[in-house]
């Protein structure tokens, strides 16, 4: 074989080997073309998370007592209504006394984190009748212990929340004192200022 035939023929198998190199480094060893993994996004995954809210905004938790089937704390979807919270807690009981609640409940509340719902029960309005001396107590007073949820409601400051747990707190407990209902938790100190002169307990 003659020199030139010899040197065309190494060049050839050079060529031919380069182009198998090239080949193998953009395709890779599998023949698939190689890409980074770290790009690689699950993009449904992705929508999922920033669409997720967050657990600590997506409940509120209310305090369901009085005339129901099963009183006590009730974790509900925020947005949720007051209706849903007595339907949580079983319903009506058997003491409910309807006129009254539907009076003093408004089913469409929508309901905050941390809120008390009181049902009222027959015999509420026999806890809260005026005695011989009047349910106004000492000097036309409103008395704490006796008063009406109507004649609770107009005093000033006190609205249909603090009525409620005035109505559920001396049914546990009388008060003593105006000011054992603010260490009780039931009136905070701007109510008690506000109704001092016009409250009384008995």
């Amino acid at each position: 074989m003659a020199r030139s035939d010899r040197l065309l023929l190494a060049i050839g198998a050079c060529v031919l080997a380069l182009a198998v190199l090239g080949a193998w480094l953009l395709l890779g060893p599998a023949g698939e073309p190689v890409a980074d993994a770290s790009l690689l996004v699950d993009p449904q995954a992705s929508v999922q998370a920033a669409a997720s809210p967050s657990s600590s905004s997506s409940v509120v938790i209310v305090d369901v007592e009085g005339a129901v089937v099963e009183p006590g704390l009730q974790s509900l979807p925020a947005g949720s209504r007051l209706a849903d919270a007595i339907s949580a807690a079983g319903g009506y009981g058997g003491q409910v006394d309807l006129p009254a609640a539907a009076r003093e409940l408004n089913l469409a509340t929508q309901l905050t984190d941390g809120q008390q719902v009181y049902v009222p029960r027959l015999g509420d309005s026999a806890v809260a009748a005026p005695s011989a001396a009047g349910a106004g107590g000492a000097g036309g007073l409103v008395d704490l212990n006796r008063a009406t949820p109507e004649e609770l409601d107009a005093l000033p400051g006190i609205g249909p929340v603090t009525v409620q747990k005035i109505v559920a707190a001396r049914q546990e407990r009388p008060f003593s004192s105006l000011d054992d209902a603010v260490e009780r938790g039931v009136l905070n100190n701007g109510q008690l200022e506000k109704i001092r002169d016009l409250a009384t307990v008995g």
